[in-house]
């Protein structure tokens, strides 16, 4: 079938295209996109910062409608309500164990652009490939085609438009803070970054019950909102040392601290926040060239580091599932760093997400009815 997709064919632009989207093979499915957010993922591999193919098309963080399905597809059926996350191979050691965003293959499941069997579900005028399979979706498009394994069925009085985010950025943020730090009303917790995934993590640990929630950023604009989102304390690093000021406000440190800049000096800040028996979780992706020193005597007194990746939410269906009810409750109002773009208004999308003007663009394709 015919779609309309954003293609880069060269490093950092994206043009719309029309484009050739194979019917959906057995355990396949295509979904007719509603609208899809902008994640920094996208931008670094459309920049190729990470290892992407091109021509492709981009987009991580799409919600939509089941517009058809393969033969072997039980979990869902055209007319449902979908966001669509990261893909996996189910396969591998991780996935055999339920840990499916360690995924040993998620490289190829997600970064590579096509299906398992290497064959594209993309193709343009000329009839040349497309990758197509970007996370599994590739749903900066009108149509995505996806698997069974990374689309989650969502309720349908939810806005499914503002839903896209919930499968990668937001899921990172709030995922960390639940499933792989497991902040309680016994933790107090510091975020360094106040972006999207920042953002979501104070909403999280808000949610969580932690005592004491201090975000760290840079904007002061971007503070405010995280007071809003129930940060106790906030703390512009402009103005001196962030690690100093968290351990003054608390028994010398957090017992959780996450930091989403990728930045190594602020990583290391990170670190150093926590108290002993402290957690520090790193989740951003970095230059695989790049080297964080750590002390290991600071780690002696029980500190850890911790890699996180998609906020260890193993199982998408259960954990976007339980995003969506929190923010029907109006306990996770992650709307507020949303901003709508239409279609005709990518370019401008892509630079105000680059710039930091809009915390979480979300590109509409489709009305919801």
């Amino acid at each position: 079938m015919k779609i309309q997709a954003a293609v880069a064919r060269e490093s950092g632009k994206l043009v719309y295209e029309i484009l050739d989207l194979d019917t959906p093979r057995d355990n396949e499915i295509l979904v007719r996109v509603v609208a899809t957010g902008i994640c920094h993922t996208d931008l670094s591999a459309i920049t190729q910062l990470l290892p992407a193919r091109l021509p492709m098309v981009p987009g991580h963080e799409g919600a939509g409608i089941v517009a058809a399905v393969g033969a072997g597809v039980t979990k869902v059926a055209p007319g449902d309500h979908v966001v669509l996350t990261y893909d996996y191979c189910d396969d591998c050691r991780a996935c055999r164990d339920h840990d499916h965003t360690y995924c040993h293959h998620a490289v190829e499941r997600c970064f590579l652009g096509d299906r398992p069997d290497g064959s594209s579900t993309l193709h343009d005028a000329k009839n040349e490939i497309v990758h197509g399979s970007f996370f599994g979706q590739s749903s900066l498009a009108t149509y995505a085609l996806c698997y069974d394994r990374n689309v989650i069925k969502v309720r349908k009085d939810a806005p499914l438009e503002l839903l896209g985010p919930l499968a990668c950025g937001i899921q990172t943020g709030a995922g960390a803070v639940f499933n792989a730090l497991g902040v309680t009303e016994q933790t107090d917790f510091a975020v360094f970054g106040a972006g999207a995934v920042g953002l979501s993590a104070v909403m999280a640990a808000h949610v969580a019950g932690a005592p004491t929630i201090i975000a760290v950023d840079i904007s002061e604009e971007r503070l405010e909102m995280a007071r809003d989102f129930g940060a106790t304390h906030v703390f512009n690093s402009r103005t001196g040392d962030p690690v100093a000021f968290i351990q003054s406000v608390t028994e010398g440190g957090v017992l959780r601290s996450l930091d989403t800049s990728g930045v190594p000096t602020v990583m290391q800040q990170a670190l150093a926040a926590t108290a002993p028996r402290g957690s520090c979780g790193w989740l951003a992706g970095v230059d695989p060239a790049l080297e964080v020193p750590i002390n290991p005597t600071f780690l002696l007194a029980g500190r850890s580091v911790k890699g996180i990746i998609e906020g260890e939410s193993h199982d998408a269906q259960a954990f976007i599932s339980k995003l969506v009810d929190l923010y029907m409750e109006g306990r996770f109002p992650f709307d507020k760093i949303c901003q709508f773009y239409e279609i005709d208004q990518l370019e401008q999308a892509l630079a105000d997400s680059k710039s930091g003007a809009t915390i979480k663009p979300i590109i509409r394709f489709h009305a919801q009815n």
